[in-house]
Order: structure tokens, then sequence, then C-alpha cells
């Protein structure tokens, strides 16, 4: 049976070091601000956005909200974000994505509204750039980061290690692969129409599952010694809880096949929307402290 690798001791250690952080900023008179910008009411985006509020507030940082209906149009969003570009007070920005229903379309354009050094998720062009640079103003996909900081707290090393990563979004599969990349890792970025997506996923040492696609990962296409993190946070109307209501979160993993032969495994909930949050609050921090310059 896996070891599981639970997200709330990484985010407990990001929270406390980011509390830290804030505290020194508000003795300079420095109060660190988010601003989170919601498009509908999706169920994984509520999700998230109480899973921020939550640990904002643990972290030290103050929280704005704002939510256009779904049919906003694109340049209802674009002036939106040019407006938190230039609070003073405000010092990140997170727009749920993927954005829905016509504004898809168009999300790398709304995205590109915002200033790159208030952009804490990785939206803009700017922060793709940096991160596969290595230098630049933005930050990192949080969701991606989140990935780094999970491994990085239970000592999994990535140098020379081969990983699967299974989802090519500028989300997550895309930065990740370049961040474990620059870790020294071989990466093979794959995806739900990948050929022989088992005969890969047996072979690598680390498999991050960020396809959406729940049932995608079973049993027999893991082996032992493997480590396993499940990114997808897929929301199931239909699935029973223990108490018999209906309705929940699973990954992209047949979690109780995987479990039993893999080494390490996060599960879903409990394992990295949690640390995502917390790395989310982190870089509002770091953008914080980097007004100061």
């Amino acid at each position: 049976m896996a070891k599981q690798l639970l997200g709330r001791e990484v985010a407990e250690a990001l929270e406390e070091d980011s509390y830290r952080r804030s505290a020194a900023l508000r003795r300079l008179g420095i109060v660190p601000r988010l601003a989170l910008v919601r498009c509908g009411e999706g169920e994984d985006d509520i999700a998230y956005e109480k899973s921020i509020l939550r640990q904002a507030a643990r972290g030290g940082v103050e929280t704005e909200c704002h939510l256009l209906p779904e049919t906003a149009s694109p340049e209802e969003l674009k002036k939106l974000l040019s407006s938190i570009s230039g609070e003073a007070k405000v010092h990140g920005c997170l727009v749920f994505r993927p954005l829905p229903g016509k504004l898809a379309a168009e999300q790398r354009e709304i995205c590109n509204a915002l200033l790159p050094e208030k952009d804490v998720d990785g939206s803009t062009a700017a922060s793709a750039a940096a991160v596969y640079t290595g230098a630049g103003a933005g930050f990192p996909p949080c969701t991606a980061q989140a990935c780094l900081e999970m491994l990085d707290y239970y000592g999994i090393e990535c140098r020379g290690k081969s990983v699967a990563i299974i989802g090519r979004s500028l989300v997550v599969g895309r930065p990740l692969a370049l961040l474990l990349t620059a870790r020294d890792a071989t990466v093979t970025l794959c995806h739900s129409r990948t050929v022989n997506l088992g005969d890969i996923c047996r072979r690598a040492d680390l498999i991050v599952c960020a396809a959406a696609k729940p049932g995608l990962i079973t049993g027999d296409m893991v082996s032992p010694g493997q480590t396993v993190l499940d990114v997808s946070m897929n929301f199931l109307p239909e699935l029973e809880n223990a108490d018999g209501s209906l309705g929940g979160f699973v990954g992209d993993t047949v979690y109780e096949e995987v479990e039993k032969t893999v080494e390490y495994i996060s599960p879903v909930p409990g394992g990295l929307g949690l640390v995502t949050s917390a790395v989310l609050i982190k870089h509002v921090v770091i953008a914080a402290e980097r007004s100061l310059k």
C-alpha cells in the first residue's frame, strides 16, 4: 500500500513561512493583497476559491473577490484586469481558469491585460516566457509549482529521474515539464490520446496526472516504486459520499487500484489542491516584497 502524500502538511509549512514574511511587510506598512477574478459558478472554481480564502487568512494576505457572469464579454474582463493592474494596494491577481463559455477562445488575450508582476498564477505570456527562460517578471502557475513543493517536502528527488506528465495544458502540463527539466529530470509530456500511454507510465519513476479524465490511470498502468501526483480535481455529481450525499471530487487515477502498487501517491481530495492554494499565497507575499523595490 502506497504512502499518501498529504497536502495539509506541505500547505501548513508554506502558510507558516508566508505568515512570517507578511508580518514583516506589515511592520513596514505594506499589507499583501490578492484579487480573485471568477467568471461563472463552476463547482471546481468555487471550491478552489474557498480554499484560497481560508489559506489567505492563515498566511496574512488580504483578499478581494470579483465575480462576473459566464456571459461577460472579453472587453469587460480585460477592463477589470487592467483596473486591478493599476491598483497599488493589490499585489497579486488570480483569474480562475479555464475561462467558461465563449471567453475560453480569447483566454490568452484576456489574461495578458494583467501586468506580469501581478500575475501570481502564470496566466500571462510574460510569465510563460519567464518559466521558459528562467528569467523575467511573473510566476509559474501555482499548480505546477505545487508539484515541486510537494516533492521537495517529502524528499522525492527529480534529478536524473524519468517523468511522465499526462496533460499538456498551459496551467499544469507544459510549465511543469519545463520546471522539472530545469531540475534535470527527463520528461515525457503525454495526453489522453497518447499511444501506448500505459507503457510510458509503467517505465516512469514519477507520474503526474493532469488530464482531467476520471479513471484514466488504472492499476495495470503503474509499477512498484513509483511516485504518482494526481493533480486533477474532477467533480462527479453522481459520486456517493460516506454520509449518503451525492457529489464529490476525484482525480485521474483509479485510486483504489493504483495505491496498491506504487510507493507514493497524492490523494484527491487532500493532496495537491491544498498546496496549490498555499503556493498562491506565497506568490502574493513575494510580489508584495518585490513591490518594495
